[in-house]
């Protein structure tokens, strides 16, 4: 009896002592709500500190990389999508996908946040230097990506032997090199521009100018011709299919508001053109007229969207005024894809250098992700088995991501560690320099146009001098692996499209 009495004593205290440690349990936060208490949106963190997770991760990975690389396409390619992150560094690269992923609402290491053509197959890195100098302009580099040949700083679609500002040996034709543009009009191609600087800036004039100074967009010396006029009265550029983009003062006279001081119009004179040779056409000035366009009842398409450069993402201007990147670009496709032949597009998002060059780190990474949305715009509406498409950069910047920030910190913003506040990022030299110690409050870290801290004083960021990357996919997008030189690029898209060098050489594929 004794025995029985103490059992059920023994099973009643087993009982409390069950219920005591589900009530303690049930009381205390799990990983996930510990850092939820903590306004840290991570969900899914704390499966990161499973080695399961990752090793399952990286398997799938894995599998996938497998399964694409070991059937490269090596049919020809028909079309040609070549985008340029203008200014898009490895480091920027990175601090936008990271700023994506903290403003997307979505877990950390779900495997999906990436930029575009972070997924695409096949990646490598290319080195930017001029003939000239170390650290590239847009000018010099522009000139390599398009037409195969290193060229000097400053000059555009011409060879080494011609110096800035000599306009007599940029004349020469033996000094003069064609573009990939100019190889894929001579293979019966359609072929466009498009851009948010004006379109007679150094990156998209790389391919049709030859001059020897990035600087004569709307005037030149002596016989040359400024770059604006090269686009519209001379090949290439009077027969690219596809012209949007800004820079429309390059164009006008001074009466018209324009920057010409030779009083000619020259959209006027682009249009009277297309009358005379018969080109179904249409010039538009805004969102709403592209908008309006029949794409499928127009061959010639001229867009010209504002005075200067485009207005940087997210403003008012390219929310009421202006088409966004993507827009331009699914535009130029709808017009460029009616030619059985095939097409090359270029497509610059050329507003990331700009931010960079005023210390606006922000704008630079939401340009960048502005850029992401457009690949994706080109990659949704084109066949990986007949369109090549090239994302590269023509430089680096000096923006740094730096100090020890936990990933819960916001990369545009700022970081307290120890008692010392710093920004996440920061450059080694622009226009937000102080001679001295760097006076900024912590709390305007983060603004779109807040002034991010720079080194040394300078009017304007200067490039920087290290490798980009390039990522590709389609036809013979194997061949954009390992390290090169920057005039490669072209050169391996002329054998992808058997165009220009490669003509004739692979026309059995």
């Amino acid at each position: 009896m004794v025995s029985y009495l103490m059992l059920i004593i023994f099973l009643f205290c087993i009982k409390n002592t069950i219920a005591a440690s589900k009530s303690h349990f049930k009381s205390k936060p799990s990983i996930d709500n510990y850092f939820a208490d903590k306004g840290r949106p991570l969900n899914q963190r704390s499966r990161e500190y499973d080695g399961n997770f990752w090793m399952n991760r990286g398997m799938s990975d894995l599998r996938r990389r497998v399964k694409t690389l070991e059937k490269p396409i090596i049919g020809r390619a028909k079309n040609v999508v070549f985008f340029l992150g203008d200014g898009m560094s490895l480091a920027t690269v990175t601090a936008a996908r990271v700023h994506m992923e903290q403003t997307s609402g979505k877990p950390f290491s779900d495997g999906n946040t990436s930029l575009t053509f972070e997924n695409f197959p096949y990646t490598g890195l290319v080195r930017t230097y001029c003939v000239d100098k170390q650290v590239a302009d847009s000018a010099c580099s522009s000139t390599a990506y398009m037409t195969g040949v290193k060229a000097n700083s400053g000059t555009l679609g011409v060879t080494g032997a011609v110096q800035k500002n000599d306009c007599k040996a940029s004349l020469d034709s033996k000094n003069q090199v064609d573009s990939i543009l100019r190889w894929a009009q001579m293979a019966g191609k359609s072929t466009g521009i498009v851009t948010t600087t004006r379109v007679t800036h150094a990156s998209p004039a790389g391919g049709y100018a030859h001059s020897a100074d990035r600087s004569w967009e709307s005037s030149a010396p002596g016989d040359c011709l400024d770059i604006a006029q090269q686009l519209v009265t001379r090949s290439p550029g009077i027969e690219l299919d596809v012209i949007l983009g800004g820079g429309r003062q390059e164009f006008l006279p001074k009466k018209m508001n324009g920057n010409r001081e030779d009083g000619r119009d020259l959209i006027a004179e682009w249009k009277v053109h297309m009358m005379k040779t018969h080109q179904k056409y249409d010039y538009v000035r805004n969102k709403t007229e592209l908008s309006n366009v029949d794409l499928k009842d127009v061959d010639k398409l001229l867009g010209l969207f504002s005075m200067s450069h485009m207005s940087y993402t997210g403003t008012k201007e390219i929310e009421k005024d202006e088409p966004s990147l993507s827009e331009m670009t699914v535009a130029a496709i709808e017009v460029l894809q009616k030619n059985e032949n095939g097409y090359v597009l270029f497509v610059e998002g050329g507003r990331i250098d700009h931010a960079h060059h005023q210390n606006l780190a922000h704008m630079a990474l939401s340009e960048t992700i502005a850029f992401s949305r457009a690949v994706n715009v080109a990659d949704t509406m084109t066949n990986p088995k007949n369109t090549l498409i090239v994302v590269t950069s023509d430089h680096s910047h000096t923006m740094t991501i730096n100090g020890y920030p936990s990933r819960e910190d916001r990369v545009v913003g700022h970081v307290n560690r120890g008692g010392e506040t710093y920004s996440i990022l920061s450059y080694a030299n622009g226009p937000s320099a102080k001679e001295h110690k760097y006076e900024k409050e912590p709390s305007e870290y983060g603004e779109k146009f807040a002034l991010y801290p720079a080194l040394v004083p300078m009017s304007l960021e200067t490039h920087g001098g290290e490798d980009v990357a390039v990522w590709a996919r389609g036809p013979w997008a194997h061949l954009f692996v390992g390290s090169f030189e920057q005039n490669v690029l072209p050169l391996i898209m002329s054998h992808a499209s058997c165009i220009g060098p490669s003509k004739g050489k692979c026309s059995d594929r």
